[in-house]
């Protein structure tokens, strides 16, 4: 499937992102969680997944039959940018199978001490045919990942970055000022807790959500439920 097809076939869905780090409950050594929930979206009627690592890429692939933007969380030392951040993680993305690689675009340091400019020009000349996503917080870094080739900006880190802390949640604003700018492929996450809030999101114009907390995590589904019930005692 060529790249346009693909993006099409994301427009006005939902994505489900299907992650569990070590030390969550979900998480296990060997796998196979994740392509269960995988699985359970496809047949709500998900258009894509998103998922981390090459393991879980792999086992999500051979039982679901949708497009999958992956990445590997991994961090490097104290540098703050975590999100498919070396050329090897990207050809572990790419090798796994997955569609579309989501990176780290924010401004914020790397490990290696590279521009984000720099870093796309080197997927780019290694991997000239990968469909890129880059994860955002800001405005002025989703412009500058479009501006830099990115075929598609997700405002992902809305609210998880130091110059963000402060956006609203989920932030909505962001949303209609990046679907403003002619041929921008955007697709709204981060703090999507509600079918409602999606449908905000998709009527803001963003051309596709991505929702992982509210579906996937049992843990902080089953934590907001015993917050919320405690209110008021």
């Amino acid at each position: 499937m060529r790249g346009n097809e693909i993006i099409e076939g994301l427009q006005g869905g939902l994505v489900v992102s299907c992650q569990a780090l070590p030390g969550e409950p979900m998480f296990t050594e060997e796998g196979h969680v994740m392509p269960l929930f995988a699985k359970a979206a496809m047949e709500a009627g998900a258009v894509g997944i998103r998922a981390s690592s090459g393991r879980d890429i792999r086992q999500i692939k051979e039982i679901v039959d949708l497009p999958v933007i992956g990445l590997v969380k991994k961090s490097y030392g104290d540098a703050p940018q975590y999100i498919t951040v070396t050329l090897r993680e990207v050809e572990e993305v790419l090798e796994a199978g997955a569609e579309i690689v989501a990176v780290d675009a924010t401004d914020r340091p790397r490990h290696d001490g590279k521009t984000i400019a720099t870093y796309f020009a080197e997927i780019r000349r290694h991997f000239p045919h990968v469909l890129l996503m880059a994860d955002i917080a800001t405005y002025a870094e989703g412009i500058l990942a479009w501006e830099l080739g990115a075929d598609i900006i997700s405002t992902t880190m809305s609210g998880y970055t130091q110059q963000s802390l402060a956006s609203p949640k989920p932030n909505l604003e962001l949303v209609r000022q990046l679907a403003a700018v002619e041929g921008l492929i955007l697709a709204a996450e981060g703090h999507i807790h509600s079918p409602a809030d999606g449908k905000r999101m998709l009527d803001a114009g963003a051309d596709f959500v991505v929702v992982g907390g509210a579906i996937t995590r049992p843990l902080e589904i089953a934590r907001r439920f015993v917050s919320g019930l405690q209110l008021g005692r």
